[in-house]
């Protein structure tokens, strides 16, 4: 595709992943006017964010492994009409058991979008230009967390809490129209379709009854009673069968052997921090802006906008310095100092502290979220076979969200302990008695327009303290971060798209060594070729990237050499050492790259094919393998 059909398929990708972002956050600062016209509860108030976060997470992971057994295209075009669908009958609700049920299934919708738009990209563009595109994905989905709340708030001031949910209903029909215009996906090889309902079950009740313990726990039920114990360990058991079920299965919904390859490992431990960063400070900050600087939810949304840009930006232009020059650790390892830093300066704010110095320090986590967050799904998706990329992605934004979930339940217990404890300290060093706050004493969150001027100080010094505090606690997260990327594989990023490389996988062997991307245990950084190379030196080397990711996999015996010169027409290199050697013997990885690269060698010269396997170079380095199988 030209850099133009890409823009227009993308263009509909990117508004179907902005109403999904748009669904999570968009109610925010609008929940308390929704639930008192809904005549809601403390608990329904919980329970309208809960069950979309909750959904979103636990789908992510299914949706991803859908798209590796059947049409990405048509599991795309259900998940946006199931969020539109869900998304208009939200809005018409009229008390708040319906509007938790259907933002339920604008979870699954969105759910479905943030794994599957990840998953195309992968099969249209290559990985060398993925960078450049990624930097749009990430910018609007960081204008769709930060800018959501604020989007929330002026509907809700101007036209109604309804909008809410219906300003994403036009934007996800346009994406689907368009979707259906200009993406053109070739159709996958018909095959039996084995699905892992148990694993996809036992994930999703484990996922969702860990993320109600965290969630609702200190809030509706005590940390220490006997419910918190039984979702803890309910939890912990059905995550324990769903990984023996997960072994055990021929299509696992996360394929537990991704984590043998150490860039999938180290990114998904990095993606859990970053989720702890993102959602974090977007819940916090809010609260930061409304109860320690005494702004309404409107300008609360409207300060933020310093990390906003710096996401926004620092996201496009990583990502086209990365498709330009190739590298992309250097960007993702500045990005993660950045965040940290930006993360340790928030957490010595306080309720007066200038507001230049914090827009600073939120435009450095803005800039440190855009270089690592999408990028951490591009070097994913680059050392992983093409036949799990839609799992791979998948999983890193699952585990993303996951972690973001859990910190965010973690700092929001922490905020209100601390919170409660520095406003009864103020008060009593104030001579005053922290009942005076009204009912619920320091543990409930003040009206602050009519609280007296001595008091409202004291309120807000207790939540600029208390907000640092919770940033404080997720600096160290971030540390995590830049060591994980620093380890990750500097690996070359491949230039062939996922249908290229499937394409090439249903060839045969030979087109499939010779189309496959540089996997993350060559390390050695070795450039994807083009299959198609027209000089022998060329295929050679194409050959030789094709088997260096073989290194670390099981040994593929070759029962049947192929029946072309390496020299006329880029055949297979194992013929010529059938020809060289009356028996089969079983290549080794290593060797076999050797073998390889020693063959392209000799076929830079114009040696004719039955020299070849004569030529002294070839002879000593097949002699090197003879030795090598027989150990």
């Amino acid at each position: 595709m030209s850099h133009r059909e890409v823009l227009t398929a993308l263009s509909g990708l990117l508004m179907g992943m902005l109403v999904a972002i748009l669904s999570s956050t968009v109610v925010s600062t609008s929940l308390p006017r929704i639930v008192s016209d809904l005549n809601g509860s403390q608990t329904s108030y919980t329970w309208v964010i809960t069950a979309t976060l909750l959904a979103t997470t636990v789908s992510t992971p299914l949706w991803g492994k859908f798209s590796d057994l059947t049409n990405r295209k048509v599991l795309l075009q259900v998940a946006l009409v199931l969020f539109v669908l869900a998304s208009v009958a939200a809005g018409f609700s009229q008390n708040t058991a319906t509007l938790i049920t259907f933002r339920v299934f604008q979870g699954l919708g969105a759910g479905g979008l943030t794994a599957l738009v990840q998953v195309v990209m992968s099969d249209i563009i290559s990985p060398r230009e993925r960078g450049r595109y990624m930097g749009y994905l990430g910018a609007v989905m960081s204008v769709g967390t930060i800018g959501g709340p604020l989007l929330g708030g002026v509907l809700t001031d101007s036209i109604g809490w309804r909008w809410n949910f219906f300003v994403g209903v036009p934007v996800g029909v346009a994406a689907l129209i368009v979707i259906q215009r200009t993406l053109h996906l070739p159709p996958k090889p018909k095959k039996a379709v084995v699905v892992d309902y148990w694993g996809a079950g036992l994930i999703a009740g484990g996922v969702s009854l860990l993320l109600v313990w965290v969630s609702l726990g200190g809030k509706q039920f005590e940390w220490a009673s006997t419910t918190s114990w039984l979702m803890g360990v309910g939890a912990a058991v059905l995550l324990a069968l769903a990984v023996v079920v997960e072994f055990r299965s021929k299509e696992p919904i996360i394929p537990l052997t991704l984590f043998k390859n150490r860039t999938f490992t180290f990114a998904v431990i990095a993606s859990l921090s970053v989720g702890v960063a993102m959602f974090g400070t977007s819940v916090f900050l809010g609260q930061y802006m409304q109860l320690a600087r005494g702004q309404s939810p409107t300008m609360a949304g409207i300060l933020t906008l310093p990390m906003v840009l710096g996401l926004l930006i620092s996201s496009m232009v990583a990502g086209a310095l990365i498709s330009k020059y190739g590298k992309w650790k250097p960007y993702m390892i500045v990005g993660s100092i950045l965040l940290a830093a930006g993360l340790f300066l928030m957490s010595t704010i306080e309720y007066d502290t200038n507001f230049a110095i914090v827009s600073v320090f939120m435009a450095m986590m803005g800039l440190g979220i855009g270089m690592v967050m999408q990028n951490l799904v591009l070097v994913v998706q680059n050392s992983v076979d093409v036949s799990v990329v839609g799992a791979a992605s998948s999983s890193v934004a699952f585990f993303r969200s996951l972690g973001g979930t859990i910190g965010v339940s973690v700092m929001g217990a922490v905020l209100g302990t601390k919170v409660s404890g520095y406003i009864t300290d103020g008060l009593t060093d104030a001579g005053v008695d922290p009942s005076a706050l009204g009912s619920g004493g320091s543990t409930s969150i003040p009206d602050l327009s009519t609280v007296p001027g001595p008091i409202r100080t004291i309120i807000e010094s207790a939540y600029g303290q208390g907000v640092a505090d919770v940033f404080l606690i997720a600096a160290p997260l971030a540390l995590i971060t830049i060591v994980f990327v620093c380890l990750l594989p500097n690996v070359e990023l491949g230039t062939k798209t996922g249908i290229q490389r499937a394409a090439a996988t249903t060839d045969g062997p030979a087109a499939g060594s010779a189309a496959a991307t540089t996997s993350e245990d060559s390390e050695g950084g070795a450039a994807p070729v083009d299959a198609n190379a027209s000089s022998p030196a060329a295929k050679g080397a194409a050959a030789t990237a094709g088997l260096a990711p073989a290194v670390s996999s099981a040994p593929a015996t070759r029962s049947t050499p192929a029946p072309v010169s390496p020299i006329d027409e880029g055949g297979d290199v194992a013929d010529l050492q059938h020809r060289h050697h009356s028996h089969t013997t079983t290549p080794t990885g290593t060797i076999d790259t050797i073998i390889a690269t020693g063959a392209a060698e000799v076929a830079g010269h114009p040696v004719p094919a039955d020299e070849l396997a004569e030529s002294p170079v070839f002879s000593s380095l097949v002699e090197e393998k003879d030795v090598a199988a027989d150990r």
